[in-house]
């Protein structure tokens, strides 16, 4: 087991800080005031190669491995403070391009690859509807095929990237009644009208923002990661090309659940690098902030704190270079992914609540950024999985049956 980096990975890290630094951020105070898109570090982070480190070098991207990638990442989230715009970068990556990455065809990846790690398009990933989130399977968006198309209707909400985006990996139903319709056997595997399972009625489809039917309606106000624009999209009877459909007809929930674990970790990555920041800037407070005639690191209430964030920077770390290079190797990471998810997200929270408490009311205020930060760390235990969704997902992959049905007989 070897824990180095490679000279090309630090070479990489190093490259990453200073750009992130001296070009990333400069305008993240404003911006998170207005809740504003940073298009101009978002095109900077383009021509940096950002938006294509894992895409190969023949569809436009750098071809980076996927644990180089996580490392770039981490450097990414130390040396860019707007969160918002690295999370925005993610949802870009993992929401969407990954989805043609391993399950587009050869056309697709030509087509929508180049552009989007040139910054020309801007991806997404509309899942989440007004009454389904973490419930896949009742996702009521429809999608009816009508010759060389398929004929659109829904609405999807909570889209991160949604109110700037350009193309949207868009799970809709297939086939069957929507949950909840009174349907025979609605929600039993085995049991979808008309025969079949219900994770066979979904598929995945590739939508661009300028299709006519097409329509961001709302543009929602977040507790943090504000420069990331988060909305709802609306299809009224858009018709999609068949050619955009990812995978085969029907084959939407599997590829859901193949491409889930690449988000669960991958992006939390920056979130190592937030947690280093927060605790330099913990260290670097604590040893000359001076109280009661010395500093206040000298106070073990001040030093187990620090304590307390190094320990959950390192233990993050090693979860998530873990997820990297099993998928480096090909191999699956999903039970890896999804304590990742809990421990990584769920640190930063904390990490974040430590900083602001060493720096006592300068934590709290604005314009010290702390206050900003913890806003920022808040939304990570919710998104690409809650907490209490992913602890359920755990113990059904440690032999727990019925967690996430509800099934008390473990059916």
């Amino acid at each position: 087991m070897d824990f180095d980096l490679t000279p090309e990975q630090r070479g990489l890290r190093r490259e990453t800080i200073a750009f992130a630094q001296a070009e990333l951020g400069a305008g993240t105070e404003e911006d998170d005031r207005a809740s504003r898109f940073p298009a101009a570090d978002w095109a900077r982070c383009a021509e940096h190669g950002v938006l294509g480190w894992p895409v190969p070098v023949r569809y436009g991207g750098r071809g980076l491995d996927p644990l180089t990638t996580m490392i770039a990442l981490e450097a990414l989230g130390y040396g860019c403070r707007d969160n918002g715009l690295v999370f925005a970068v993610n949802n870009h990556l993992w929401g969407c391009a990954i989805y043609l990455l391993l399950h587009g065809t050869q056309e697709q990846k030509t087509r929508y690859l180049k552009p989007m790690c040139d910054g020309e398009l801007v991806g997404a990933h509309a899942l989440s509807e007004p009454d389904a989130g973490s419930d896949v399977l009742g996702l009521r968006t429809t999608a009816e095929r009508d010759g060389d198309h398929y004929v659109l209707n829904g609405t999807k909400w909570f889209v991160s990237n949604g109110p700037v985006a350009d193309v949207f990996v868009v799970l809709a139903r297939t086939g069957g009644d929507a949950p909840g319709d009174g349907a025979p056997g609605d929600g039993a595997p085995g049991g979808a009208p008309g025969g079949g399972r219900p994770q066979d009625r979904l598929s995945a489809f590739l939508v661009t923002a300028d299709l006519p039917g097409v329509r961001r309606t709302r543009e929602f106000t977040k507790l943090g990661l504000r420069t990331t624009p988060m909305g709802a999209v609306e299809f009224d009877g858009a018709r999609v090309p068949a050619a955009n459909l990812i995978g085969r007809e029907g084959a939407g929930y599997a590829i859901f659940n193949a491409t889930i674990e690449w988000e669960r970790a991958f992006m939390f990555a920056g979130h190592l690098g937030v947690m280093e920041r927060l605790l330099e800037g913990a260290v670097a407070h604590a040893s000359s902030r001076r109280q009661f005639g010395r500093p206040i690191g000298g106070f073990q209430a001040v030093a187990h704190e620090i304590a307390d964030m190094k320990i959950r920077l390192e233990l993050a770390r090693l979860i998530l270079y873990r997820v990297g290079w099993l998928k480096r190797e090909r191999r699956l990471a999903l039970q890896d992914a999804t304590i990742a998810k809990i421990f990584v997200s769920e640190s930063l929270v904390q990490t974040a609540m430590a900083a602001v408490r060493v720096h006592g009311a300068r934590g709290y205020l604005e314009g010290f950024e702390l206050e900003r930060e913890l806003r920022d760390a808040l939304g990570g235990p919710i998104f690409a999985g809650t907490s209490a969704v992913q602890r359920g997902i755990l113990a059904e992959l440690l032999g727990l049956r019925g967690v996430l049905s509800g099934d008390p007989e473990g059916r």
